[in-house]
């Protein structure tokens, strides 16, 4: 019979839950992990992988569209749809297998069904309605996710109107997409089905795209996406969602108050996300829910004792390395360990990973001097670099935020190709409390783009060389 005894019991497996699970067993406490659907969660199976794999479709085929500009000839190029998302699902399949051989060989015990808690110290596992085990732990951490969020009238319907589930397996390439909202999936989405041929339009809310980013990145990312064709209409909204047998007409209006309406073949609904915490047994708890996401202190407890939550279940920023170390985190705090930080979401990177990629860490410079620093700001753009330029991707931009006073880097924003990959670099350097001083002395490889890193770091203090 399967032990149903624990220290720990994690409900639900994503980046968040098994990275706790794994580290909980690590540390020596028995742990169980329960999963209603598919190990890995929303990230492995339906979000941050297999979008990637459906972007390197995007990047490649973008590449051999523009072979000409290195000598290559390639004719006749297409793509196949279906092949495409058969790739991507395979990507996430093997992953996903991955994290129930880690968690195996990590000796996690798994149940599949979906778990409730049931008073002190127990969860209730059920599948298809019924009983499978009740779990007795010392503690509980819930890691439930999140799920897309839908708007009155806007809702999903799984044909006409998607949400990032039907996105991600489309069985024919549309023609014309509309997508609404351009916050990180939004922008993916937007990127993805325009580089394979779609007639994309996005619509936004606030007044600029990638609302969360810079504002010196975000006009340089409508700036360049307008350059590939896509229509973007900011400070705009979708009123009403018209359903046709094959098309979905939208009412928008747009800035100027005026309303307008325009047919699309598909819609893409990406206005954020709502936290999963029906039905998993919080009424009956002192837990703390607001704005739909759990209520957790510095170390990721609840206001009940012995239940804690990580990750897109309690708040932002929504991004699965920030769930992991909550998670890792979460378990050494319970395991006793010595020495330990409360996790600085101020040093946490924000990568997107649509054509030009962007990436942030830090405060923008807006934040920043809304919080009274005296700044100075660096850049450096890609066209200044040797590398970006034998790359054939000239077009980007480095920017680096300093306290004048003190030189900590508060800041760093990137738009560029690999910028998702760079921005590690300037986290590093926010979690070692580095300063202008410690940048400029560190030695950059060339030829690199890291070597813009340093370079706009150089220009916030009048130093650029190569600019």
């Amino acid at each position: 019979m399967t032990e149903t005894n624990f220290d720990l019991v994690v409900v639900g497996s994503g980046p968040g839950g098994y990275v706790a699970a794994i580290r909980a067993a690590q540390l020596g406490l028995k742990t169980a992990v329960v999963e209603r659907e598919h190990l890995g969660g929303i990230c492995l199976n339906w979000g941050c992988i297999p979008t990637k794999a459906l972007l390197r479709t995007a990047d490649i085929y973008t590449l051999a569209s523009h072979a000409a500009d290195f000598g290559i000839k390639v004719e006749g190029l297409s793509f196949d749809i279906d092949k495409v998302v058969k790739r991507s699902r395979q990507v996430a399949g093997q992953l996903s297998g991955g994290v129930k051989h880690l968690l195996k060989k990590n000796k996690v015990t798994v149940f599949d069904g979906h778990g409730t808690l049931q008073g002190k110290g127990r969860v209730a596992v059920a599948r298809d309605g019924k009983a499978v085990a009740t779990l007795q732990t010392k503690h509980i951490m819930l890691a439930t996710g999140a799920r897309a969020r839908e708007l009155p009238g806007l809702e999903f319907d799984g044909k006409l109107v998607w949400s990032y589930k039907e996105a991600m397996v489309p069985d024919h390439m549309p023609k014309s997409l509309l997508v609404v909202g351009s916050g990180a999936i939004g922008i993916e989405f937007a990127s993805f089905y325009r580089a394979l041929g779609a007639e994309v339009t996005v619509v936004e809310v606030l007044d600029r795209v990638l609302p969360v980013e810079d504002a010196e990145i975000s006009a340089f990312a409508e700036k360049a996406f307008k350059k590939q064709g896509m229509t973007i209409l900011t400070g705009a909204a979708v009123e009403k969602l018209e359903r046709g047998k094959d098309s979905v007409t939208a009412t928008i209006k747009t800035r100027d108050g005026k309303t307008e309406k325009k047919t699309f073949e598909r819609a893409i609904m990406a206005v954020g996300i709502v936290g999963n915490v029906e039905n998993i047994g919080l009424e009956n708890t002192r837990v703390k829910v607001e704005k739909s996401h759990v209520v957790i202190d510095e170390w990721c407890r609840t206001d009940e004792p012995g239940v804690y939550a990580i990750g897109d279940l309690a708040g932002p920023p929504w991004l699965a390395h920030k769930a992991s170390h909550e998670g890792v985190i979460c378990v050494e705090k319970i395991a006793g360990i010595e020495g330990l930080h409360p996790l600085n979401t101020g040093n946490i990177p924000g990568c997107t990973y649509c054509h030009p990629q962007v990436a942030s860490v830090g405060l923008t410079e807006a934040a920043a001097k809304e919080k009274g620093h005296e700044v100075r700001v660096g850049r450096f753009p890609f066209i200044g670099n040797g590398k970006a330029i034998a790359l054939g991707e000239p077009e980007g931009l480095i920017k680096t935020v300093f306290d004048a006073k003190t030189g900590e880097m508060l800041g760093a924003h990137m738009i560029g190709a690999e910028v998702t990959e760079l921005i590690q670099g300037y986290a590093v350097a926010r979690t070692l409390e580095t300063t202008e001083a410690e940048l400029m002395h560190t030695v950059f490889p060339h030829p690199t783009l890291s070597e813009m890193m340093h370079e706009s770091v150089l220009d916030a203090y009048d130093r650029a060389i190569h600019f």
